[in-house]
């Protein structure tokens, strides 16, 4: 049983799962065009979520929302399952490749075993594809990966039903009741505007006032938690920033395709032009994640490092804050 399905790989698993979908279903959009409908650019700091023992980083929404929210404003509907038997959440998934119908679902990353050792570890809010099975053994597009791959039944329950935060528990997904037409545009200004309220949120956790907030703590954390622990914290920061779903730079660069593929759509040109300043923030985002990278590994030559590498995120914080402000006054007529 092995369903006709085009792979194609993608910089962000949840992107790439929806795009993939909608393309086997007749709906063409683009990853950077799924990213920013769903409103996909982000940040959140989260230190009472522990993961790997350190404080929660998101540069996504929670896994789902972009799906949902492309969903919305393109008017089609989404088939979501969780379960708490395993041996129903194969049953489901066995019926829908019966059926000719290809699916997401969400999965634990630690025991994906065609991912290298290095990128295996507790995270659970992963996307892949099943488009079938040929005995016991499932047939897997990843989007992140550059080929096709398999999983066994009993590797794909494993994954499907990771313990720890953002337990997936079995989630399976796909879309129904794709529209004939649909209106684009906006689609378009509804995924900028949102995505300009929660990056300018007034919120000290969330959006560029979270990236400010972490700015802040980098200080003050060799001092109060010690420097094992910051490099610690710093290597969880740069692990979700680049490793994990593309992350901080990785996202920016998405989300500035997003614009220059909406300004040709919405002919307004000034998103052009603020393409192209998103594009520069996320080389900053890389530049911070290098300088992190050496912390962590105790290879920085700096003297008073750690409020160096502050320093740069606070940059970071205040370009955003400046580029969400002008994004919102670029769409606000529309």
């Amino acid at each position: 049983m092995k369903i006709d399905f085009q792979h194609n790989q993608s910089a962000h698993c949840e992107n790439g799962v929806v795009s993939n979908l909608l393309h086997h279903n007749g709906l063409e959009l683009s990853e950077p065009m799924i990213f920013g409908i769903g409103s996909g650019a982000f940040f959140i700091y989260l230190p009472f979520i522990k993961v790997n023992f350190a404080p929660a980083f998101s540069f996504r929404p929670v896994p789902g929302f972009i799906f949902s929210r492309v969903s919305k404003r393109l008017g089609f509907k989404i088939k979501r399952i969780k379960f708490k038997s395993k041996s129903k959440a194969q049953q489901v998934l066995d019926r829908e490749l019966a059926q000719n119908n290809p699916v997401g679902l969400q999965v634990g990353v630690y025991n994906l075993t065609y991912f290298p050792d290095e990128y295996r570890f507790h995270f659970n809010a992963h996307n892949l594809v099943v488009y079938g099975k040929e005995e016991d053994t499932y047939l897997i597009s990843d989007p992140v990966m550059p080929e096709v791959t398999t999983l066994t039944v009993k590797e794909l329950e494993k994954v499907r039903f990771a313990k720890g935060a953002f337990a997936p528990k079995g989630h399976i997904y796909y879309p129904t009741a794709l529209p004939k037409k649909f209106k684009l545009e906006k689609a378009i200004v509804k995924g900028i505007k949102q995505t300009c309220k929660h990056m300018l949120a007034p919120v000290p956790v969330v959006g560029v006032k979270g990236i400010l907030y972490v700015s802040k703590k980098i200080r003050t954390w060799p001092n109060k938690i010690g420097v094992k622990k910051t490099n610690h914290y710093l290597g969880q920061l740069v692990r979700m920033q680049e490793e994990i779903g593309t992350g901080g730079g990785g996202f920016r660069f998405i989300y500035a395709a997003f614009l220059q593929e909406a300004s040709q759509i919405l002919a307004l040109p000034r998103l052009n032009e603020l393409s192209r300043e998103m594009t520069a923030i996320g080389d900053l985002w890389r530049d911070f994640a290098i300088d992190a990278s050496r912390l962590y590994k105790n290879r920085s030559k700096e003297t008073d490092a750690y409020n160096k590498v502050a320093d740069k995120l606070e940059t970071i914080a205040l370009k955003e804050k400046a580029f969400y402000q002008e994004l919102k006054k670029a769409v606000s007529t529309l």
